[in-house]
């Protein structure tokens, strides 16, 4: 669960309602930046499906007593992260082979630098399921799939840029991870320097430089959750209880 607190609630999102933009915005990629076609639309799978490990995770909100919020993403307990995580890697093995590398690849990312027992034994057995994955692919270009790997990782930081930060925040204000740019997005740059996105209003945002082909819109599923709620019948009746909504979310050049 994506989590970003208001004064009297919570703005709850599903993380695979956040796959979902993820894919949205990605589509539009302009031809001209990618090494090759090749493999796009399995790249473009991926970034739809990278987070269906939280389909499950994410129908019953659990509360973290000492933050006195619910889970996020980002401080779920480790285990079934990390179990859950697999699962989704499974999943989607099943159905896209390279799609299913590129999200190992994007998982493996977020321990690379742990030395905890249970993210070693994960980053192993990842290992060893992108050793397997890839002699499904005689020819694999690395490069490309690095660029596929990159294309992921904007994906999903420019959809959690959408999730994180409240519509029309300034640049100073906006969230620390995005306030100098998108990691790993300089290959699209002319000038070799990350993308950067800015909030032109409480329903448009734009990117320095545009990476996307043209102008579109997304549309973000949130719930907003009442903190006098969660006190009267605690966090996972009153997210059922909550009605889903909907922000339409416009990328202008």
């Amino acid at each position: 669960m994506i989590i970003r607190e208001t004064k009297d609630s919570f703005i709850m999102i599903r993380q695979h309602d956040h796959a979902f933009l993820s894919g949205e915005t990605i589509k539009h990629l302009k031809p001209s930046l990618l090494k090759s076609d090749s493999f796009f639309n399995d790249a473009l799978y991926a970034a739809y499906q990278h987070d269906r490990s939280w389909i499950g995770l994410d129908e019953t909100p659990i509360w973290n007593d000492r933050e006195k919020i619910p889970f996020t993403f980002s401080d779920y307990p480790l285990l079934p992260k990390l179990a859950f995580y697999k699962i989704g890697v499974d999943e989607i093995e099943r159905v896209n082979t390279y799609a299913s590398l590129l999200c190992s690849l994007h998982f493996c990312s977020f321990f690379s630098q742990s030395e905890k027992k249970d993210c070693l034994v994960f980053l192993t057995g990842e290992a060893r399921r992108q050793m397997k994955l890839k002699e499904s692919f005689p020819d694999l270009d690395e490069e490309l799939l690095q660029q596929h790997f990159h294309i992921l990782q904007f994906s999903d930081n420019l959809s959690l840029y959408l999730c994180l930060n409240e519509p029309g925040v300034g640049k100073e204000d906006e969230h620390p991870w995005f306030r100098s740019g998108f990691k790993n997005t300089e290959i699209f740059h002319p000038d070799h320097q990350p993308l950067t996105a800015r909030w032109m209003n409480e329903n448009e945002v734009t990117l320095d430089p545009y990476p996307f082909d043209k102008d579109f819109h997304v549309s973000l599923q949130y719930k907003m959750v009442s903190k006098s709620l969660i006190e009267e019948v605690g966090i996972a009746e009153a997210y059922t209880e909550s009605d889903m909504e909907e922000k339409k979310i416009f990328f202008h050049q």
